[in-house]
């Protein structure tokens, strides 16, 4: 009886294992990310300048060099859209009751309300009207850092598979590499 129910354990083990009922902590961190969306519409905020010169024109490829979401870092990038303006990591708790967002990449200069056009120092707190993640429109938000750079918007497919995303807002200059 004891060699059976050592057995039933380790085969129900095994099974949950098997089943991903036990994640790792890379799986785990990545939890957050099922809420994103995962693709958005082409409709830039009120203001926001399309970029006279940028690095990477519109219908040029790139190789994006970012992680903000699971299988964007090494995905080609098809440049939608390229706007100046100024960047700014937030940190904020969403409007819907989610888990704080620590360092969310990117909203720009033109998706906080009442932002003017002089950069904002990191621990302003802002409102946010920007609509990347769940909860994110309306939230009350932390700078905690802003870069004066092209932003682009970009068309990729995650490298981990999956449908397209299409209209991503934003990866940052630096954060793309010639294909």
């Amino acid at each position: 009886m004891k060699k059976q129910l050592t057995f039933l354990i380790a085969v129900t083990f095994i099974v949950l294992v098997g089943l991903g009922f036990f994640t790792s902590q890379q799986s785990a961190a990545n939890m957050k990310y099922l809420g994103m969306k995962r693709s958005s519409s082409s409709e830039v905020p009120k203001g926001l300048q399309e970029a006279k010169n940028p690095a990477y024109p519109v219908g040029s490829q790139a190789i994006i060099q970012a992680d903000h979401m699971p299988g964007m870092k090494g995905a080609v990038a098809t440049i939608v859209g390229a706007f100046d303006t100024t960047a700014y990591a937030v940190s904020y708790t969403p409007t819907n009751g989610g888990q704080p967002v620590k360092n969310h990449k990117w909203v720009v200069q033109e998706e906080i309300k009442n932002a003017g056009n002089v950069t904002l120092k990191p621990g302003t707190k802002v409102t946010l009207e920007a609509n990347h993640m769940p909860g994110m429109y309306g939230a009350t938000a932390k700078i905690d850092l802003s870069e004066r750079t092209t932003v682009y918007m970009v068309d990729y497919t995650p490298t981990t598979g999956g449908p397209p995303v299409k209209n991503h807002k934003w990866v940052t200059e630096s954060e793309l590499s010639p294909k």
